[in-house]
């Protein structure tokens, strides 16, 4: 949205155009380098960790049809590198830059001429940040997973449809790598009723955290990091006073504690599980039943059950450690693809599809991280770069035009859906409520696993049934000063 032009014309502007054909420029999705103002996003960066500094602030410096003019982290030496990372890119490409970075995000979301918001904070700040940029009216892309807690995203999925915000989550497996196709086939009936699913994630639940207390770095605003969490002592584990973000471990150290996040059930669990909802057709519904695993002691196990689906009914879908081994029929792959590490074994078969293949083979292939679709005629697997079934017949038989075809998102790429979305005023492929009732699922199988036990939760009232404590594990005590914004 170019600087001179306010929201409401622009959107004005964007209602019109639903009405009549819309041609979208190829300049619009970045193939040249200077495209119109017209056709450029102004947009801010909130969060400039491992995820917004690489998967979005690098490649998106890059593209020219968006317009980046503040970025805000409370590292200073990250905001430094980010700043030089953006007016490098725009250097080699000879583009005017027009950039300024903040401690705090609010100053961000004040100005008038920045249209949308790119959020990459740790998890416990997601859904603060996100209601602030709707009551200012700014449209946002947010990781995953969306929210802290079952409250949060009941409260941003209604905010977001409060404020007609165009929202995108960051489940980007919807937008790349097999997993559309995968739910294409469930939902087209070549499995039969599905009976059971397995969900591999590498990793388990997280716990309190008890790491001690180090003097705070120089740079970087401890309390504003720390946000709702309980007060507690600096340490570099959570938040790292390394400027460089490619310096971290892969998975960023607050992700294992529950005072800032769920573990590895809502970081991959918010991509698989996400999937499963897909697949079954329940973005706008959800499991009823939540298992807690047998053994009192397991990290692994925990279940949960759609009553019904359209594709099945008591479907259960187990969290495992092991979601397959044996000897399969694995078909031509595709490049291994997706950001981040796959999280499985790196056996034969993963040795063996790190390039495409175009012939298909029988492999010994072993996976801890993906997901199991068991149906009546047969098993389908589906991880980032990797899709077969079992027997291979099933896969060998294209869709046709009679079957169910998902969206796609243009260039497969998860950046312009949301883009081509804030043009037309359409919801992006993984919406608010999408997002919010998959890290929902999240958050019951966490339940599940901390309080070892069985709940039933009704998906559309968004309470669990005749259970009055369950319902006070919905949502958590805030600071005072961190408390959700009255919007």
């Amino acid at each position: 949205m170019p600087r001179n032009v306010s929201r409401r014309d622009f959107v004005k502007g964007a209602a019109l155009a639903v009405a009549a054909p819309t041609i979208i420029s190829a300049r619009a999705l970045g193939n040249a380098d200077t495209p119109p103002p017209s056709e450029r996003l102004t947009i801010g960066f909130i969060g400039l960790g491992k995820q917004g500094a690489g998967a979005h602030l690098n490649p998106l410096s890059n593209r020219a049809d968006f317009e980046i003019l503040a970025i805000s982290d409370v590292h200073t030496g990250r905001r430094d590198r980010a700043m030089k990372t953006v007016l490098d890119n725009y250097a080699k490409k000879e583009r005017k830059a027009s950039l300024k970075d903040y401690l705090h995000f609010q100053e961000v979301i004040d100005r008038k001429d920045i249209s949308s918001v790119l959020i990459a904070a740790p998890d416990h700040w997601h859904t603060a940040i996100s209601m602030a940029a709707c009551a200012a009216g700014k449209d946002i892309y947010c990781e995953k997973p969306l929210t802290l807690t079952l409250h949060e995203a009941k409260v941003l999925m209604d905010t977001v449809s409060k404020y007609k915000i165009v929202f995108q989550t960051g489940s980007q497996q919807r937008s790349t790598g097999p997993f559309r196709q995968a739910c294409e086939y469930v939902r087209s009936g070549r499995l039969g009723k599905i009976k059971e699913i397995l969900v591999g994630l590498p990793g388990v639940t997280s716990k309190p955290c008890d790491l001690p207390g180090e003097p705070t770095p120089e740079g970087i605003e401890w309390d504003i990091w720390l946000g709702q969490a309980p007060q507690r002592e600096y340490n570099d584990i959570l938040c790292r006073k390394e400027s460089d973000p490619n310096k971290y471990p892969f998975n960023p150290g607050w992700r294992d504690y529950i005072e800032f996040s769920g573990g590895m059930l809502t970081d991959w669990g918010a991509h698989h599980f996400d999937i499963v909802q897909w697949a079954l057709d329940q973005d706008h519904a959800g499991p009823n039943k939540i298992l807690a695993p047998a053994d009192e002691k397991d990290l692994y196990n925990a279940s949960f059950v759609y009553d019904k689906t359209p594709f099945g009914d008591n479907i259960k879908v187990t969290h495992v450690k092991q979601v397959v081994k044996g000897e399969f029929m694995l078909p031509p792959q595709p490049a291994r693809g997706g950001r981040g590490r796959r999280g499985g074994n790196r056996g034969a078969a993963d040795q063996a599809n790190a390039q495409p293949s175009t012939q298909p083979s029988m492999r010994h292939f072993e996976e801890t991280n993906g997901i199991l679709f068991i149906g009546e005629k047969g098993r389908l697997f589906v991880n980032r770069g990797i899709i077969f079934s079992d027997p291979d017949t099933i896969l060998k038989m294209p869709l046709s035009a009679g079957d169910v075809q998902l969206r796609r998102s243009p260039n497969s790429s998860h950046h312009d859906d949301w883009l081509e979305c804030i043009k037309t005023r359409k919801n992006p492929i993984t919406d608010a409520e999408i997002g919010a009732r998959s890290v929902a699922v999240c958050h019951l199988m966490n339940l599940a696993y901390w309080h070892r036990k069985n709940l039933t939760w009704d998906p559309i009232k968004w309470q669990f049934v005749n259970d009055p404590v369950a319902d006070s594990w919905r949502d958590r005590v805030r600071r005072p000063k961190y408390d959700l914004p009255k919007v």
